[in-house]
């Protein structure tokens, strides 16, 4: 079983991991608890508004640089994000359409909602 190529974005870290390794250690740690409080914002932001689906990915980047278990995820979140794009884009006008309306159907639902709770 082959492995599937590494998104770009990977291979440019697996790049800059050298020169990571050449900083200073309190600059790796310091590094490493921006990404890990990044990355636990971004896992809150699964639950909460906000943009969970950027900040997880960036990290991810960033515990990647120190650790292989960070790599392995950022490569499969890249993947499955590229999986989606591309199921996305097959998707039919009509899907689109239909798409569209449910949304708009669930944004008036909240707003009636709204206004009878106030």
């Amino acid at each position: 079983m082959s492995t599937p190529e590494q998104p770009p974005l990977v291979r440019r870290l697996l790049a800059r991991r050298e020169h990571h390794r050449r900083r200073s250690v309190a600059y790796r740690v310091g590094f490493g608890v921006l990404g890990a409080a990044i990355l636990a914002a971004g896992v809150v932001m699964l639950i909460t508004p906000g943009p969970a689906f950027v900040l997880i990915p960036v990290g991810l980047a960033m515990l990647a640089l120190e650790f292989a278990w960070a790599e392995r995820l950022l490569v499969r979140a890249l993947l499955a994000a590229e999986r989606a794009r591309e199921r996305a884009r097959r998707t039919s006008r009509t899907q689109r359409a239909l798409g569209a309306a449910a949304g708009l159907a669930a944004v008036a639902a909240a707003a009636l909602v709204a206004i009878k709770v106030i």
